[in-house]
């Protein structure tokens, strides 16, 4: 029997649900997606502080909010994904610089609002190659949309096989991730990072 992924925006879900797709433990307990969003070194701020952010920016459990930050996955009823996706000025770190390999050989208006990123992914333990951050993808291209983005961009690194590939360093996704849900390469600023877009 085929399994079913359905995808939907954070705030229309629990935070327990949430919090059980990042976990307890690993990078996506300890950064609680903000790794892009602060200025501070990560590790210098307490989990509890950059979960407490996280669950602002969400607004999980609140279905009227008229905005959030990201979307949520299940798989046959059971929370099993995250996907960060929003205008991409939310972004401290990328705007300012402080991550400067978006930029490399781009002549880009940071400051663009109409441009929106999907800076990171989040697949459950137990429930990894299983198409999630496919779906996932997917439904950021349309959840961008449909809130008025112009265009939606991704920074992925690029897997070889036989080469692996920490999952830490996978939060951003794979190139054939983004490749599978439309978007095209714009640039490519390292040997293991491309640049990925769609333009509305």
């Amino acid at each position: 029997m085929a399994e079913t992924i359905t995808v939907l925006p954070a705030n229309e879900v629990s935070w327990d649900d949430l919090q059980t797709v990042f976990g307890r433990r690993g990078d996506a307990a300890h950064c609680q997606c903000q790794r892009y969003k602060i200025r501070e070194w990560l590790p210098s701020v307490p989990p509890e502080v950059l979960a407490g952010r996280l669950r602002e920016q969400t607004d999980c459990g609140q279905p009227g909010a008229d905005r959030t930050t990201g979307i949520v996955a299940y798989l046959d009823g059971e929370p099993v994904g995250w996907c960060a996706v929003e205008p991409r000025t939310a972004y401290e770190r990328l705007v300012s610089g402080r991550t400067p390999v978006p930029w490399r050989g781009r002549d880009e208006d940071r400051a663009d609002p109409g441009v929106w990123a999907v800076t990171c992914f989040v697949t459950r333990v137990g429930f990894r190659r299983r198409g999630v951050s496919r779906a996932l993808a997917r439904a950021a291209v349309d959840f961008a949309r449909e809130r008025g983005a112009r265009a939606v961009e991704g920074y992925p690194m690029i897997t070889q096989p036989g080469r692996e590939v920490v999952w830490g360093e996978l939060h951003v996704g794979s190139r054939s991730i983004f490749a599978d849900a439309g978007f095209v390469e714009v640039s490519h600023p390292t040997p293991r990072r491309v640049v990925m877009r769609i333009d509305f």
